[in-house]
């Protein structure tokens, strides 16, 4: 993933956008629009105040976000025969956390037992991998090394593999000797080898969502932002843009905008509404591939992964993402920071040369902890949760989110029927 304004444009334009470009020529009328091409139809408002022409558009499922999540939920809710409309505040599909990452497929070491992390990342690797076979998603299962450079690091590497275990995760220890034949360039005093790692082409999965969403009949449109709702014995009605829409379910999957929505949903208690933190990853890049054919991570470091050593499909080496709080969405990266990249990265890799890292992109990640505290788990929360009928709440879908895209779309599905 070459990760600049003029590819996520040029990704945005290659998606089926006949109903994007609507939306951007005509705001007012797109969502009319939109629900008439869906069958739908406006009724009289229900409660409290309508929109400018006194009446509320209806649809079944409304799915707010137009992320990988969004899209997966999307396609699931759809492929079922439901009524669905997706709206993506911004003017394309999937243009923040989930085309602003490493584009990884996990397999579901790290995380807790029994987490929804764990859980739906093994499922959601499982199913992601048969996806992408299935619908020619580019993607490679090449494999990835952790790695200790101390004795320190090596006894959390003992504990990793214990917590890989739990989740059903196979993983190779690695002497030092194993380590420097599969990279020979790697400096380690042990390591482990997740053969279930692999990399994928985030644009070509969420355009392969988009399709199949469509092609079930849902609706996507962007430039769309939904700007909240109240919560009415009818169901929820939710303000898209310039129109009221009468929804008898919905899935909040903003991502970085899902805690704003919820907030501006009138009749959700606000105990149910989490703090959200923004932890910025920067991303370097280098010109050129030494050799390596493996991802190469150190061992975890508090809120991430640490800088680690990635490979995009054509073979061209990244590293990050760092750790950096912000207060506010900046995607800009600042070349200071590549004095901590080069020795973060010069411990597992010393050969790293003088000037050869320079900046490439920024992702935001929505965290519900904040610097010092540990780390936390999603929240998908539905009626049983918040009291909400209707509702399922997405909050803090971060990695492994794109992992778990279809796993999470399933599990929304079970919480939209249970």
């Amino acid at each position: 993933m070459v990760s600049t304004a003029g590819l996520l444009a040029e990704s945005a334009e290659s998606l089926d956008e006949q109903p994007a470009r609507a939306s951007r020529a005509t705001p007012a009328t797109t969502m009319l629009l939109m629900l008439a091409s869906l069958g739908l139809r406006a009724v009289p408002s229900p409660v409290g105040t309508p929109g400018q022409t006194g009446r509320v558009d209806t649809v079944e499922c409304l799915v707010v976000g137009g992320g990988v999540v969004g899209l997966a939920i999307a396609r699931r809710l759809a492929l079922t025969g439901r009524e669905v409309m997706l709206v993506e505040a911004t003017d394309q599909i999937g243009s923040g956390i989930s085309s602003r990452n490493s584009e990884v497929i996990h397999a579901g070491i790290y995380y807790p037992p029994g987490s929804l992390k764990a859980r739906l990342c093994v499922a959601g690797k499982h199913a992601l991998y048969d996806y992408c076979r299935d619908n020619s998603v580019p993607h490679r299962r090449c494999g990835k090394l952790i790695v200790a450079t101390d004795d320190q690091e090596a006894s959390q590497l003992s504990a990793i593999r214990r917590t890989a275990s739990d989740n059903g995760v196979d993983v190779t220890w690695l002497s030092a000797t194993d380590v420097q034949e599969l990279e020979p360039d790697v400096r380690a005093t042990a390591g482990l080898l997740s053969d279930t790692t692999g990399i994928i082409d985030s644009h070509a999965l969420m355009r392969s969502l988009q399709r199949d969403a469509e092609r079930a009949g849902a609706g996507i449109v962007v430039a769309q932002p939904a700007r909240g709702g109240r919560v009415t014995d009818e169901g929820l009605v939710v303000r898209v843009d310039e129109a009221d829409v009468l929804c008898h379910r919905v899935v909040n999957a903003a991502g970085l905008g899902a805690v704003a929505f919820a907030e501006g949903l009138q009749g959700l208690d606000a105990a149910y509404v989490p703090r959200m933190f923004l932890a910025k990853g920067n991303y370097f890049t280098m010109t050129g591939n030494p050799g390596f054919s493996h991802l190469v991570y150190p061992v975890p470091q508090q809120a991430g992964l640490g800088v680690h050593l990635t490979l995009d499909l054509q073979g061209a080496v990244r590293f990050g993402p760092d750790v950096e709080w912000v207060e506010d969405q900046n995607y800009t990266v600042d070349p200071a920071r590549g004095g901590a990249f080069y020795a973060a990265i010069r411990r597992y890799w010393p050969g790293l040369p003088d000037g050869a890292l320079r900046p490439d992109y920024a992702g935001i990640r929505p965290k519900l902890q904040a610097l010092g505290e540990p780390a936390r788990d999603f929240m998908i929360e539905n009626v049983r949760t918040h009291g909400v009928p209707g509702l399922i709440n997405l909050f803090g879908i971060e990695s492994p989110g794109l992992t778990a895209c279809l796993a999470i779309a399933d599990h929304v599905m079970g919480l939209l029927d249970g």
